[in-house]
């Protein structure tokens, strides 16, 4: 991939708002990630070769930021530790939607137990409980989109 691409992608990450975009382009693999500070410095830029070919879409990701602070705001609620999202995409409270949610408030949790499925590139992303407890909240809705180390539930 030649560096006027590569300017070009910088350059619409940073004036869109958009978190990460990832560009797959024969054996070239580009990531770049906003870093969403005020500083001069740019997005940081990640090439590495991939031998898988696929589509990126960046048309979701400006959607994502929206809800990121109104699950912020709700955090404070509810004390205990809070499962955060290891990625960014889409969660998902249940394996298909005619099955019952994997937890629900109130519900006791073990270690390891999956809470929820974040779907990341087309990958569906089983998340486990690092505490065992009880559900004290969930902080998305189903099919919201989520950002990297967003909260997503609360278990005390």
């Amino acid at each position: 991939m030649d560096l006027r691409k590569l300017k070009t992608l910088i350059d619409l990450v940073s004036e869109s708002g958009i978190s990460e975009l990832e560009v797959n382009e024969g054996e070239d693999r580009v990531r770049i990630v906003n870093s969403g500070s005020a500083a001069p410095t740019g997005p940081a830029v990640y090439a590495n070769p991939a031998p898988i070919q696929m589509a990126a879409s960046a048309a979701p990701a400006p959607s994502a930021p929206a809800p990121t602070p109104v699950a912020d705001a709700e955090v404070p609620a509810e004390t205990g530790f809070v499962a955060r999202s290891p990625m960014v995409g889409t969660f998902y409270r249940a394996p298909n939607p005619e099955s019952p949610n994997f937890v629900n408030v109130g519900d006791i949790v073990k270690v390891g137990q999956t809470l929820c499925i974040i779907e990341a590139m087309k990958l569906l992303n089983e998340i486990e409980s690092e505490k065992d407890g009880v559900i004290k909240q969930i902080l998305c809705d189903n099919g919201q989109g989520v950002e990297f180390d967003q909260p997503l539930f609360i278990i005390a």
